[in-house]
């Protein structure tokens, strides 16, 4: 089997985009703003703590938009702009579609159940569409890749699929 990359496409990375450059000038006005209608000697406390939330915002979605993750023959393989990581098909029980609600919208991501240990998200596969061919399609690849790692195809030890 080949190996195959899970990612944003093009239109999905320039939204990622736009919202990053939406969140700029928002953070931006709000610590110019605040320090103005602060007393003085609490004002470069908040402008300072506005550039902190600022930052932290465009890092997250950055590193959100370009992580992207590799199903070789040995497991998956997670790289992010930040980090690298690799996990064997033996630690994964199976990947599921988990939903997020916030007061801006919905969205949904895709989330590794290990063996034992922290679930992590699959860099490459969010979305806030509700019917999202592009992220099923990736779904789907994840699972066909489980699947033929599970049954023994890819070398795994496993007997049977766990879907």
């Amino acid at each position: 089997m080949p190996e195959v990359w899970i990612r944003l496409n093009t239109a999905d990375r320039r939204r990622n985009w736009f919202w990053t450059a939406s969140l700029t000038p928002v953070c931006a006005g709000t610590a110019v703003a605040v320090p103005l209608v602060e007393p003085e000697e609490d004002r470069w406390w908040w402008a300072g703590g506005c550039a902190i939330v600022w930052l932290a915002a465009v890092v997250y979605v950055i590193n959100h938009g370009h992580g992207r993750t590799l199903l070789p023959v040995q497991g998956m393989a997670f790289r992010t702009f930040f980090s690298r990581r690799r996990l064997p098909w033996v630690e994964i029980v199976r990947v599921e579609r988990r939903s997020h609600t916030a007061r801006s919208g919905e969205w949904w991501d895709l989330r590794v159940v290990r063996v034992r240990g922290r679930d992590p998200a699959l860099p490459g596969a969010f979305t806030s569409r509700r019917y999202d061919r592009d992220f099923e399609r990736k779904l789907g690849l994840i699972e066909d890749s489980l699947c033929r790692a599970a049954a023994g195809e890819e070398g795994n030890p496993r007997s049977a699929p766990r879907h």
